[in-house]
Formats: structure tokens, C-alpha cells, sequence
């Protein structure tokens, strides 16, 4: 799978509220014991990061989470910008996420940033 095709199903993981449609599309794209950091979460696992859009998506309901610059990647890094918000309009949240490939391509660690936050 490309990268450019990793990130973009990893998004739409983001979106996804079915918990099961999550976890295969997760599955898909972050390893087993793949680690999600940001300012507000730190989690090991596909179900725990599962678990951690889930509350994002409780906060943000139906605010679609969709890619606003990149994917950037050379060896096994890369990153890419995210914006949170209604469609067709400004975005609530943005965001940029550094992620460390595993072998497989599938993502090993990802660290987010919040570049912009409301308030």
C-alpha cells in the first residue's frame, strides 16, 4: 500500500463511528501494538487508539476530520497536516502528525501536534 493511500485510509478511520468498520480499517493501516501521542493522549494498541477517536468523535460529533497538506515522506517517516471541521467550512481543529513506519508500511507510532485549537 502507498503512503499516500496509508494516510488517506487512516483518515478515514478518523471518520468511521462503526467500531468494527474502525478496527479493519485500522487494522489495515497501524500495526498491533501501534502508539498514538498527542498533547491529550498517550496509547498503545489498535484498540486503545480505537477508543481514542471514538471520544474524539463524541466531542466533535459529526465533524469529519479530512487531510489539509501532504503526506511528506522520505525513508520511514512521514507526515502530513489534518483539519477538523464542517464541511465547506473553516476548520474547527488542524493538526500535523509525524508517523514512524513499521516494516510492513503500516504505521508504528504516530505523534500529533494540534496546530490550531478553538479558544
Amino acid at each position: 500500500m502507498s503512503v499516500e493511500t496509508t494516510v488517506t485510509e487512516y483518515l478515514r478511520a478518523w471518520n468511521v463511528t462503526d467500531p468494527a468498520e474502525r478496527a479493519a480499517l485500522l487494522a489495515k493501516v497501524a500495526a498491533d501494538d501501534v502508539r498514538y501521542v498527542d498533547p491529550l493522549a498517550d496509547v498503545t494498541g489498535r484498540e486503545a487508539l480505537s477508543a481514542v477517536i471514538g471520544q474524539v468523535q463524541a466531542q466533535f460529533p459529526g465533524v469529519p476530520l479530512t487531510l489539509h497538506s501532504g503526506p511528506d515522506a522520505h525513508h520511514d517517516v512521514v507526515r502530513f497536516s489534518w483539519a477538523m471541521g464542517p464541511e465547506g467550512a473553516e476548520p474547527v481543529v488542524i493538526g500535523t502528525d509525524s508517523v514512524l513506519l513499521a516494516a510492513d508500511g503500516r504505521f508504528a507510532l504516530v505523534t500529533g501536534y494540534l496546530d490550531r485549537v478553538p479558544g
